[in-house]
């Protein structure tokens, strides 16, 4: 394997929402469901075309709770459930991936973002993370980036920095303070995007933030508290997971 070949590991949770939501709701001869389907191996065949990789994973999340869920019962508690058009759908998608010989990973208990932040870590060469989360943005680093196939946009250290106004490594003190309403996660009231930027810019982090402005300490305390519970990859929490999941993405292409 070429030194610079990457490691490609695709958010196919992430991918396949925004497939459905995307796509005219498209159909087969049978009336089935096949919008979000045609969007996400279209995506994945665009992958491959870019990056020719010979080490690819597709992650996906388990049906269930996740611990999250288990510490703060709130967590997405807003969320609708899946509509039936594209839950109609996993199925057939989970079934191409296989057809295509591409790895898929799914854990009980944890998230795809949980799986794929273990991977990258676990990885000394490049890694291409495909997904639309800027949740995952926290793991740019200098072999790390970060590509959104549907928009185009790519994400280096730099690229984090401009969007965000602070480096990957401040990004989960970010979503702290402006928080996260897709997942039910409150922030500081009134702190926006460009507030929270702005605070660790002058305070470097969101513990200097907390010491510098008592009068909202609680409330910014709490926020973070739920930012490390609910938007840091917990590292530790696949130490007793199987190594067949991980040993199938080391050994692809290399049969």
């Amino acid at each position: 394997m070429a030194a610079s070949a990457p490691l490609v590991l695709v958010d196919g949770s992430s991918y396949l929402y925004r497939a459905y939501h995307a796509l005219p709701a498209l159909t087969n001869d049978a009336d089935e469901p096949t919008g979000a389907v045609f969007g996400v191996i279209n995506m994945l065949k665009r992958l491959i075309g870019d990056y020719a990789p010979q080490r690819m994973a597709v992650v996906f999340d388990a049906p269930g709770p996740t611990f999250r869920a288990a510490i703060y019962a709130d967590y997405k508690a807003n969320r609708p459930p899946m509509p039936d058009e594209l839950a109609a759908q996993i199925a057939p998608i989970h079934e191409l991936v296989r057809a295509l010989g591409l790895p898929l990973v799914s854990i009980e208990g944890v998230e795809a973002d949980d799986v794929i932040a273990t991977l990258a870590r676990r990885e000394d060469g490049p890694v291409v993370i495909s997904t639309g989360d800027k949740d995952l943005a926290q793991l740019v680093d200098g072999h790390i980036t970060l590509v959104n196939t549907m928009s185009g946009e790519v994400l280096d250290r730099e690229r984090v920095h401009e969007k965000f106004g602070v480096p990957p490594e401040r990004i989960v003190d970010y979503l702290a303070l402006v928080g996260d309403t897709s997942d039910n996660i409150p922030g500081v009231p009134k702190c926006g995007p460009k507030t929270a930027a702005k605070w660790l810019r002058a305070y470097d982090s969101l513990d200097g933030v907390i010491a510098y402005v008592d009068t909202r300490s609680i409330l910014i305390a709490t926020a973070y508290v739920l930012a490390w519970l609910c938007f840091v990859p917990a590292f530790y929490h696949f130490l007793g997971a199987s190594e067949s999941e991980w040993g199938e993405t080391r050994r692809l292409g290399d049969e």
